[in-house]
């Protein structure tokens, strides 16, 4: 019964240390060069890990290709433009909420998309979240103006990150639905190598200082971030509890905000508070009951998606 309770609550406490790793490692390395340092060593891993495992890999072209392709949204894209994002400023915890509102991108993507339709409960969680979202930014883009004005730029590359774990979302809903989430990881994440790593080198001097920090965040991403919570996925998946996972998700931008309080002395004043339950509220509600709506992971790495209501046929986005 102890076990049942931790191992869920261990597995979101993990993945909120996604952005504080982040802001550990960005004074350190140029944020593409560090997540293709990253990529590389969960590939060496991860695939030997994944064949001791006994998983399957894609079978033909297409199988490949739609798991590499997942792979370029929600590492290449995502973990990127979030990376670059808190390199030139934006707080850990706000990038935090802001990938918290992938539940509502979906839920409003799903309706051209999937034809599923929103009904009033879920149209006043799109406008609670949202709401709580401006609350939580518009201090920080009032702030002093840099060299791109301000810190609009960044927030909108997390934005946009963001959106591309919803993109990754409804594409492994149609695509990648019977993926063996043991040999997906590394296979995404090769997908991801393939673009972040010729990026660096076009767009960075591929800074990455051998300082004990930087390889702690190093170490901590692919051990903690991209094994451990691998295997916490596994165990959860074989006792039926990914929807706990689901609920608890919903605690990591606050998690994320007091780790970063605690570790960089990151503040949100009264009304950033306000926002951010607001904002949480606003998930709630439009992620209902929908698969469509169920919230992914800190990084947008995992996320349940359950089917027919039973956490045993649960089909699985992504780990990572």
């Amino acid at each position: 019964m102890l076990a049942r309770l931790l191992l869920p609550t261990v597995f979101v406490l993990i993945w909120s240390t996604g952005w504080i790793v982040a802001k550990l490692a960005v004074p350190h390395a140029d944020p593409l060069t560090f997540l293709s340092a990253r990529y590389a060593c969960a590939i060496l891993l991860l695939a030997p890990l994944a064949a001791a495992l006994g998983g399957v890999w894609p079978r033909g072209r297409a199988a490949w290709g739609a798991a590499l392709i997942s792979g370029v949204m929600l590492h290449a894209v995502y973990l990127g433009g979030v990376w670059w994002a808190i390199a030139h400023g934006v707080p850990a915890g706000v990038s935090a909420l802001i990938a918290a509102l992938q539940p509502l991108f979906t839920a409003l993507a799903a309706g051209p998309l999937v034809g599923e339709r929103l009904d009033g409960k879920r149209w006043a969680g799109v406008a609670l979240g949202f709401a709580g979202v401006a609350a939580v930014v518009a201090p920080k883009l009032g702030g002093p103006s840099t060299d791109m004005g301000g810190l609009w730029l960044p927030i909108a590359v997390n934005v946009a990150a963001m959106a591309a774990v919803t993109a990754a979302t409804l594409h492994q809903k149609r695509a990648l639905k019977d993926a063996d989430l043991r040999t997906l990881a590394p296979v995404q994440y090769l997908g991801a190598l393939a673009v972040t790593a010729p990026a660096a080198f076009l767009m960075e001097d591929l800074r990455f200082d051998f300082v004990a920090a930087n390889l702690l965040a190093l170490a901590w991403s692919v051990v903690v971030l991209s094994m451990a919570a691998i295997m916490l996925m596994l165990v959860m998946i074989k006792r039926g509890e990914l929807s706990r996972v689901a609920a608890l998700i919903y605690l990591v931008p606050p998690t994320a905000a007091v780790q970063a309080y605690l570790i960089f002395g990151e503040t949100l004043n009264g009304l950033q508070l306000a926002g951010m339950a607001l904002a949480a509220v606003g998930v709630v509600l439009a992620a209902g009951s929908s698969p469509a709506g169920r919230p992914a992971s800190a990084e947008g790495c995992i996320a349940a998606e359950p089917s027919d209501d039973k956490d045993d046929d649960d089909t699985l986005r992504r780990p990572a």
